[in-house]
């Protein structure tokens, strides 16, 4: 077998790669038996000759492989025809600027196996870069609270050499005494996002203390599902009833906006789920959060605020309550949003290093080895006869197969 790593062709161009030097040199030693080569690329921020370096082989050609990997989605001229391809896709959800990609997956020939639908038997997803989106957001998450409140400076996470250099700057965050800060989420990113606080020193608080006290230190407080949704009938909360249908549910998130200062939203949103606060919420008189940095991303859905996706080089918005719009960030009365969508790529050797980790030790292999399980069977939304799989047969007129 010959597995090859394509470079990134998404413009705007991703950093980041599917496995480091050393994890190529590692799979190489763990199964001597396959060849990886690596295609050349100006993009990434590890250089060609950190491969080379590492006895990896470099060329421009991956037409004798048999699996690719890439990170992003693949520009369709760029696709090779018979090959199986890891990639995040985002397909799935039928999001419209990709059914042609996923057309030309079928056109040619490809098995796209998505890395966002590899699961355990459980359920739970194997990989993906939420950690690091939590890392980066929750530093940003700092940088835009500085930047509101005029206390401090941090420079872009984006233009740090690597995670060590971006956590130095940390030491320069000054929060008053009275700061209560509000994090969301317990799986990847809100797991990422503690690791700064705890990073920070930053004393953590139970949810009912932080309501309740006054601290006389900058405290954090992470909540949970049932922290800040109940049954709308008694007030309880079951959780696996929440999950099944939440239908019934509602917010108490309020409750928690009208004593924090920074609020970091690193949750999973489910359809259907209740919203975290609406706008008429932000207008309220007790409203106390100055900065809502949405790490979630879920656009003009629970965090209100999240009008749109902000960037890396554009990174920081205000709301206006009153209008209920974007408004430069600074704008009296506003709250100040960070709601980049794509921040693992602001530390891409970071990211890759961990990503990869995984990849490594849980992927390559089932590719090389064996699915027993049905992995990678699971996650293959087309096959290399060019068809869909029975699982994403929704997918046929998303990807224009009807009529044909």
């Amino acid at each position: 077998m010959r597995i090859g790593i394509i470079r990134e062709g998404k413009t705007p161009p991703d950093q980041r790669v599917p496995l480091t030097p050393a994890q190529c040199a590692e799979v190489l030693e763990r199964f001597p038996y396959i060849e990886l080569v690596v295609q050349p690329s100006e993009v990434r921020r590890i250089a060609d000759a950190e491969y080379t370096e590492a006895g990896v082989e470099l060329s421009d050609h991956l037409e004798d492989c048999d699996v690719l990997f890439g990170v992003k989605e693949v520009p369709v001229d760029q696709l090779i025809p018979d090959k199986t391809y890891f990639f995040f896709s985002h397909t799935f959800k039928l999001q419209p600027y990709n059914a042609k990609l996923l057309r030309a997956c079928l056109d040619k020939r490809i098995r796209l196996i998505d890395y966002e639908l590899l699961k355990r038997p459980g359920g739970r997803r194997i990989i993906g870069f939420g950690r690091y989106a939590g890392i980066v957001g929750t530093y940003n998450a700092f940088r835009t609270y500085g930047a509101q409140r005029g206390t401090y400076d941090l420079p872009r996470a984006i233009d740090c050499a690597d995670r060590k250099e971006m956590e130095g700057h940390l030491s320069k965050v000054k929060l008053d005494p009275t700061t209560k800060i509000a994090l969301t989420g317990h799986g990847r990113v809100g797991n990422g996002a503690r690791e700064i606080l705890e990073a920070m020193k930053v004393r953590e608080v139970h949810p009912v203390d932080y309501l309740r006290e006054d601290f006389g230190e900058p405290v954090f407080t992470h909540l949970d599902l049932e922290d800040y949704n109940r049954r709308a009938g008694d007030g309880g909360f079951d959780f696996d009833e929440f999950c099944e249908d939440p239908i019934g549910y509602e917010s108490t998130f309020m409750a928690f906006a009208r004593s924090t200062d920074l609020f970091i939203a690193g949750h999973y949103w489910a359809e259907g789920s209740p919203f975290l606060f609406a706008r008429e919420d932000v207008r309220d008189d007790d409203w106390r959060i100055s900065v809502v940095a949405d790490i979630s991303c879920d656009i003009d859905g629970p965090v209100a605020t999240t009008l749109e996706p902000s960037t890396i080089a554009d990174p920081m918005y205000g709301y206006d309550p009153i209008a209920e719009k974007r408004v430069p960030f600074g704008t009296p009365g506003s709250v100040g949003v960070m709601a980049v969508d794509n921040l693992p790529c602001e530390l891409p050797r970071d990211a890759s290093a961990d990503f990869g980790a995984t990849l490594v030790e849980h992927i390559i292999p089932l590719v090389v080895e064996g699915d027993s399980q049905g992995i990678l069977k699971g996650a293959s939304e087309t096959t290399l006869e060019g068809t869909l799989t029975p699982a994403f047969e929704y997918l046929s007129e998303y990807a224009g197969l009807t009529g044909r």
